[in-house]
């Protein structure tokens, strides 16, 4: 960290606030987000250069620091998961093939309206998927589409980005190996 302007012992502190920031937000944090709370103290690079290593000071604990939804999180490692389950007991959710197609199909072609989510899905009922997927956060009304009876638009959510380790829908595979998974499903 020697191209700081800054001395080291500012950067230590600097490090432990952004340490407890990500610990404390529940919630993937940006570098701009970052940025403007220290009201340029530090620099981009800087910012970036302190989430580096806390990256790397976490690489081998129970927590770990990634990249997630176009920010930074404190999550658990992979390896403790099964502890983490046993400790905790989360309230079982059932991921059904049909809750999967609707939100894969939200994902690959949102802005999108429940009747066409559901002749994407061959005519099928799909408003007790969306009511699931709503209420459990992974996907939002992100607008009205400029027809009669303006129906409502779904999208996804940064908690669906975060739900599947996600950085940005770019992240998604390609559409065409999921046409291939569901046709061998099928």
């Amino acid at each position: 960290m020697e191209d700081f302007p800054i001395v080291q012992k500012e950067i230590d502190f600097y490090k432990k606030v952004i340490e407890a920031i990500l610990f404390c937000a529940g919630r993937p944090v940006k570098v701009k987000e970052l940025f403007s709370f220290f009201e340029k103290k530090l620099t981009i690079r800087e910012i970036e250069s302190i989430l580096e290593e806390l990256q790397r000071d976490y690489e081998f604990r129970g927590v770990r620091i990634l990249p997630v939804a176009g920010g930074f999180r404190v999550e658990s490692s992979p390896e403790v998961s099964e502890y983490l389950k046993k400790f905790f007991q989360p309230r079982p959710f059932r991921w059904t093939k049909p809750l999967l197609e609707t939100l894969a199909i939200i994902a690959y072609f949102q802005p999108i309206t429940r009747a066409e989510i559901s002749a994407k899905r061959g005519g099928v009922e799909v408003s007790p998927h969306i009511k699931t997927l709503l209420e459990r956060g992974f996907i939002k009304v992100v607008g009205r589409k400029a027809v009669p009876g303006r129906p409502a638009l779904y999208g996804t959510t940064n908690y669906f980005l975060e739900y599947f380790g996600l950085n940005s829908l770019q992240d998604l595979p390609p559409i065409e190996e999921l046409e291939k998974l569901m046709q061998r499903e099928g």
